[in-house]
């Protein structure tokens, strides 16, 4: 999808020298003290909250390990890339960091759009890729087939949209929802699309679903007619930015049911744009809670090197540094094809939002939980651990 065939003798004959330069780069560099990973982030753009804590919760999982002395003997790198929060520039930074800098692994983009977009790259030059925060199905499964250079440090879509039903309809004993999600983004519409399966599995009716464009700043005019159903609870699967508002102008047209989300939510900023008694009665899925002992030692290692809290992308950044340390320890080797090998046999890893096995379909077995805004801050609500 990403690669253009040339009708000119010269041209391919210029592909096949370049395609030689990468994979050149991908075998085990034994001669080298340093081993290249490289960091596709969002750094700029839309979302760049998302990428750069990410990045900076990968960044102490490696520092950690070179000042214990490295990992096999040699020290790791990484290499930054700035995806702008776009994908086309995700697969050029991809692309980049493959060729010119001849990384071994890919850890990022934070977005599932932003993965898919350098997916196939990463695969055809047999580079793994793990993503810490893409939750989208289709990163690691494409029409059934599992693809075997790209992982995840994050639970995927379906288990946050059956979490988030069940919860509406088990715990806020919802009978009816209205949906609400960013038709500009995969992971909304893949969240949205799950959510109404299985709310209306366990008996709830949908009673409308509406949808905006990422960058979107009134949603009232969509808001008015939402509020029309008089639905129990409302479903916004989206990124803070727009969260913020949607929730901020929903609580001036009265609109006081609950509103329930997903891990997108998962930032400070949330609460600088919606205002923290706008949040109240609001829930979301996410990966882990400041609350939960078994985290205690991860937040106070980011303090310490930081001087504040981690987020939820910190977090899982700093899970798939850990995931990648532990794999290239087991892998012996900085060969890729090795990592990827050792990636998919990891099994009761300690991490820092707990413990992950890797699934068939590359991605983690790890817990999730539901927290609650109550006055701007974040209340542990419940926490569910799937079934291997």
């Amino acid at each position: 999808m990403f690669s253009k065939r040339s009708l000119c003798i010269a041209g391919v004959l210029v592909g096949t020298v370049m395609l030689g330069g990468v994979f050149s780069g991908c075998g085990d560099d034994t001669k080298s003290n340093e081993i290249k990973i490289g960091a596709n982030f969002e750094l700029t753009g839309n979302v760049a909250n998302y990428g750069s804590a990410t990045f900076d919760g990968l960044q102490l999982a490696i520092d950690e390990a070179n000042e214990a002395g490295g990992v096999n003997g040699k020290k790791i790198v990484l290499v930054k890339a700035d995806s702008k929060s776009e994908a086309s520039e995700a697969a050029n930074a991809a692309t980049k960091l493959i060729s010119d800098d001849k990384v071994k692994v890919l850890v990022g983009p934070a977005t599932t759009a932003s993965v898919l977009a350098e997916s196939q790259i990463a695969t055809d030059n047999k580079v793994p890729v793990i993503a810490p925060c893409a939750t989208s199905p289709k990163v690691t499964v494409d029409n059934g087939a599992v693809k075997p250079f790209i992982f995840r440090s994050c639970f995927i879509d379906p288990l946050q949209g059956d979490v988030m039903a069940t919860f509406a309809t088990k715990t806020l004993n919802a009978k009816t929802a209205v949906i609400y999600i960013d038709s500009s983004s995969d992971y909304s519409k893949s969240l949205g699309q799950v959510f109404k399966e299985k709310f209306e599995a366990a008996g709830g009716k949908v009673l409308m679903e509406e949808a905006f464009l990422q960058k979107d700043q009134d949603f009232k005019a969509t808001l008015t007619k939402l509020k029309t159903a008089n639905a129990d609870v409302i479903f916004v699967p989206a990124y803070y930015e727009e969260v913020g508002k949607i929730v901020k102008q929903a609580r001036e047209l009265g609109i006081m049911q609950p509103i329930l989300g997903t891990d997108g939510w998962d930032d400070t900023k949330v609460v600088d744009i919606a205002g923290a008694a706008a949040l109240n009665n609001t829930f979301f899925s996410s990966h882990y809670s400041d609350q939960d002992k078994d985290v205690q030692s991860f937040i106070d290692a980011f303090k310490k090197k930081y001087d504040h809290a981690p987020n939820v992308f910190a977090a899982l950044g700093y899970d798939a540094g850990k995931m990648l340390i532990d794999a290239i320890k087991r892998a012996g080797s900085d060969d890729p094809e090795k990592i990827q090998k050792a990636i998919e046999e990891t099994k009761d890893l300690q991490v820092g939002t707990g413990k992950i096995t890797m699934d068939k379909d590359h991605n983690p077995i790890k817990s999730a939980v539901i927290l609650e805004m109550k006055d701007g801050v974040k209340v542990l609500k419940e926490k569910i651990t799937p079934q291997a």
